[in-house]
């Protein structure tokens, strides 16, 4: 009688192939039956909604969604006449004046802006919190208060 050419190891690992593929058709079938339950990655998708919180439900794109009309967009710099008239001359409070450098600041009132102020640019002596009336010029670094003097 003829021996088997097939020798144990050789069973054993055409066993072990056998039993991986096996395996690997049983994990298959598996996800396609989680998949058709629901399951599956749509089931892992979370989404985060437009306070934080987070949500199952995709958000929809259209119902935050503004119309805006063509004729209402305006391109530009408005016009000098839609500007309200400021008053040129305006009043404010010396919110800081060093008197050995000769500079100092102005917040005015009306804008709450701080303007920068020269000493030469002062009709008569100010200091720290006095009330001031002045007019606002274009200075090298920015608006400048000049003719300031003080408000009675």
């Amino acid at each position: 009688m003829a021996r088997s050419q097939e020798t144990f190891g050789k069973k054993e690992v055409r066993n072990k192939k056998d039993k991986k593929r096996k395996d690997k058709e049983a994990k298959k079938l598996a996800r396609k039956d989680s998949d058709s339950k629901g399951g599956g990655l749509e089931a892992m998708m979370a989404y985060v909604d437009e306070n934080g919180q987070i949500v199952d439900t995709a958000p929809d794109p259209l119902a935050k969604k503004k119309i805006i009309k063509a004729e209402n967009i305006q391109i530009g710099v408005p016009k000098r006449e839609d500007l309200p008239e400021m008053d040129p001359i305006r009043i404010g409070n010396v919110t800081f004046f060093n008197d050995e450098k000769g500079y100092g600041f102005i917040k005015d009132s009306e804008t709450s802006e701080s303007l920068f102020v020269h000493i030469n640019n002062c009709e008569g002596e100010i200091k720290e919190g006095n009330k001031v009336n002045f007019e606002v010029e274009m200075g090298q670094k920015g608006p400048t208060a000049v003719r300031v003097k003080i408000f009675k």
